[in-house]
């Protein structure tokens, strides 16, 4: 898929067929989070793929919103796959934890792989980070950052509405809006 249609297709995903994720999608997905940059190449992040049923049942009982959805997802997607970062093995500055940055810059180079195999993803970070921790025997030295299902897409969803670009780009200062030129 070109890199363009690939954010283009990625949104988030909530149901799933119980097909499996090929091994040969996996590992191009985990090597295209390998590639991501990190606070000086510390690669602060580790990623937990789960398929174990109890242990995808316990992740989903951690989580925490106003819906079952997520909960759901994690249930029914043949694969969760837990981003965990250690914010000893990572920078600070400016009380930034850059654990975070790199983990996420992980996770989506995960997911838009994923994306691009033709996978579904869905970004999950309100959860009981103690519950995720004990169902995976994460060290205590890790935060759990995100947790993420992975599935071939059950429903076919559209892109949210695209923003209004001047509202959120900005040249030279916060008060001049970018001129976005949309070549349609």
């Amino acid at each position: 898929m070109e890199f363009y249609n690939v954010l283009e297709n990625r949104v988030s995903v909530h149901k799933f067929k119980d097909s499996p994720v090929s091994k040969e999608a996996l590992d191009r997905m985990v090597k295209a989070a390998m590639m991501s940059p990190s606070w000086k190449n510390n690669s602060s992040y580790k990623i937990i793929l789960v398929q174990d049923k109890k242990k995808k049942d316990m992740i989903a009982s951690s989580i925490i919103n106003k819906t079952e959805e997520a909960a759901i997802s994690i249930r029914e997607a043949p694969i969760a796959a837990v981003i965990i970062g250690n914010p000893n093995k990572s920078g600070e500055i400016d009380n930034k934890d850059l654990y975070l940055i790199d983990s996420a810059i992980a996770l989506e180079h995960f997911i838009l792989a994923a994306t691009d195999e033709g996978l579904g993803t869905c970004i999950i970070a309100s959860f009981d980070e103690i519950k995720i921790k004990d169902a995976l025997s994460i060290p205590k030295e890790y935060r759990v950052v995100a947790v993420t299902p992975i599935g071939e897409a059950l429903e076919k969803k559209e892109h949210y509405e695209e923003k209004d670009i001047r509202q959120y780009v900005f040249m030279d200062n916060y008060s001049s809006s970018y001129n976005y030129y949309r070549n349609n």
